[in-house]
């Protein structure tokens, strides 16, 4: 495996330019934040824990790229103007916005408590709402800039995740109402709604989704998971030049999962290859982590 990022993308697109990633400690965060360090971006890496943060900017840094931190709670509605206006007083603007930070619980729709509830909305909803907002009032409404927000494979409902479909739905309309309300401003706004994905945050579930996550594979048409590298390639083309004329949209990432019915068997598939780009990828625990 390289010791550098294998992008897709041709080297120095995003040279000189400040990109801040939500949840960028761990996970499809981290994975884009070493892409787009990787391409001459400076990341500024945005979460609640700290020390992961500064995890995941030390291996950037010994990769060669630019990274900073900026602890912050995205439900926080004075902390996300705060960060924000910090991270401008040090750069004087915000080129890019990779709203990925999110969260949720399994569980079915009739077990999940109103408080339940309004916490996953506030992390996979609210908080975004709020910092895409602060991004675009404090440096985006004067300068242009593009946003990616994250979804989720929801084409057909969200079972055992109710709430979270909720949220990530609302995110879709989201997207769509600012990337018309901010076309003007020279601002593209779009989503990317992954599917089943290799990521550490599987390992955030308890014991009893561990038969359901490593039997995940043989739904899907391709017969695996997806990589985190094939979600940070498909954020970090929608924030490129080259999808200059694309706003509102949004990408799924999910291998064909949510498609076809149940009388029509899936074929085996030998002939999916992935696209391995992340040097630093492991795969999480409930998969049989390596390096």
């Amino acid at each position: 495996m390289s010791s550098h990022y294998q992008s897709a993308l041709r080297p120095g697109l995003f040279a000189g330019q400040i990109a801040l990633i939500t949840g960028g400690g761990s996970g499809i965060g981290r994975c884009t934040a070493h892409e787009l360090a990787a391409l001459g971006a400076t990341v500024v890496l945005a979460g609640r824990k700290i020390e992961k943060l500064v995890k995941t900017a030390d291996e950037i840094t010994a990769d060669g790229g630019q990274a900073e931190t900026e602890a912050f709670d995205i439900r926080d509605e004075d902390a996300v103007k705060a960060a924000v206006a910090a991270i401008i007083a040090r750069h004087g603007r915000i080129h890019h916005l990779v709203n990925n930070a999110g969260g949720q619980f399994p569980a079915p729709l009739a077990a999940i408590s109103k408080r339940g509830f309004e916490a996953v909305v506030a992390t996979n909803l609210t908080g975004g709402f709020l910092v895409m907002r602060e991004v675009f009032n404090q440096s985006m409404a004067r300068h242009g800039g593009a946003i990616v927000n994250m979804l989720a494979d929801m084409r057909n409902g969200m079972p055992g995740m109710g709430h979270s479909g909720a949220a990530r739905a609302g995110m879709g309309n989201l997207t769509r109402t600012a990337a018309f309300e901010w076309a003007y401003a020279g601002v593209r706004v779009n989503a990317v709604a992954p599917g089943w994905i290799a990521s550490s945050g599987m390992d955030s579930y308890g014991e009893g989704m561990r038969e359901m996550i490593t039997g995940l594979a043989a739904h899907v048409p391709m017969k695996r998971l997806g990589l985190e590298a094939e979600v940070s390639a498909a954020i970090c083309f929608l924030l490129s030049p080259a999808a200059a004329f694309i706003t509102g949209a949004i990408l799924p990432i999910d291998g064909g999962a949510p498609l076809g019915n149940r009388a029509f068997p899936l074929q085996d598939n030998a002939r999916a290859p992935a696209f391995e780009g992340f040097h630093r990828a492991t795969l999480p625990d409930v998969l049989g982590k390596k390096t």
